[in-house]
C-alpha cells in the first residue's frame, strides 16, 4: 500500500462483468480510487481520450473495437503518450500477446490471473519511468548512439552494431516488453534486411549478456515472447 499513488487514475476495459468488478473491487482495494471501467472497445477508448488516464487495462476481446484496435489508437495519440497499457487475455496464443506488444502495450497479464499477481504488475508498469536519454547512464551503462559505442561503470565494452542497436532499443524504455520481431527490426539495415532471423536474435542475446558481466541481470527474458530490460 505504500507504494501506490492515490493520484494514478486506471481506465479497465473488460466486457465480462464479472471480471470487470473484480477488477474494480481489487483496485479500490489496493488504495488506487480514481478507477473507471468500460464494456466495449470504442466506448473504453472514448474514456481514455477524455480522462487520459495513467494505466489502460486492456482487454483484447472487446465488442465494438477489439483490444489491439484500441491500443493501436491509444499508441497513436501524443496526447496518450504517457498512459501505460496493461493487456488482459485469456488466449493461449503467444501471437496475440506478440502483437499487441508490437503496438506499443508495456505488459500483459493472462486469464484466469492471481489478484496479488496482477496488483503487483501493476505497480509495477506504474512505477516505470519514462525512456532513458541518451547520454544519460544507467545504473552504469552509458551509451552513445551517434559514435555507437557503450560504456559501463567508465570501461569501454566492445559491441558489434547488431548488438549495439538491441541493447539500445531496451535500455530505451525499462519495462517494457520487446518481441524478438521489434528486436529484429532495430537491429537489421537496409542492406542487411535477411541478414537475421529472430533464433539470431537469442543467439546474439547470449554473446550480450556474456560482455555485460553482471549488468545482464538487468534483461530479463520473457518466455515466449521477447525481452525487456528491468526497470
Amino acid at each position: 500500500m505504500n507504494d501506490v499513488n492515490t493520484r494514478d487514475s486506471i481506465v479497465i476495459v473488460e466486457d465480462d462483468p464479472t471480471i470487470r468488478c473484480i477488477l474494480e473491487m481489487a483496485l479500490k482495494g489496493a488504495g488506487y480510487v480514481h478507477v473507471q471501467s468500460a464494456a466495449r472497445g470504442d466506448d473504453g477508448l472514448a474514456l481514455v481520450r477524455r480522462t487520459r488516464p495513467s494505466l489502460l487495462i486492456l482487454d483484447l476481446m472487446l465488442p465494438g473495437l477489439d483490444g489491439l484496435e484500441v491500443c493501436r489508437a491509444v499508441r497513436a495519440s501524443q496526447e496518450l503518450a504517457d498512459t501505460r497499457i496493461l493487456m488482459l487475455t485469456a488466449r493461449s496464443e503467444n501471437a496475440d500477446v506478440v502483437r499487441g506488444l508490437e503496438l506499443g502495450a508495456d505488459d500483459y497479464v493472462t486469464k484466469p490471473f492471481d489478484r496479488a499477481v496482477l496488483l503487483a504488475r501493476i505497480r509495477a508498469v506504474l512505477r516505470r519511468g519514462d525512456a532513458v536519454a541518451e547520454g544519460r547512464p544507467f545504473d552504469g551503462l552509458l551509451l552513445d548512439e551517434q559514435a555507437f559505442s557503450a560504456k559501463l561503470n567508465g570501461r569501454d565494452i566492445s559491441l558489434t552494431p547488431a548488438e549495439f542497436r538491441m541493447l539500445a532499443l531496451l535500455v530505451s524504455r525499462p519495462g517494457r516488453v520487446y518481441p524478438r520481431a521489434r528486436i529484429l527490426d532495430a537491429m537489421q539495415t537496409d542492406a542487411a534486411k535477411d541478414a537475421v532471423t529472430e533464433r539470431t536474435v537469442d543467439v546474439l542475446m547470449v554473446g550480450l549478456r556474456k560482455k555485460l558481466g553482471p549488468w545482464a541481470a538487468h534483461i530479463e527474458t520473457i518466455r515466449g515472447v521477447g525481452y525487456r530490460v528491468k526497470g
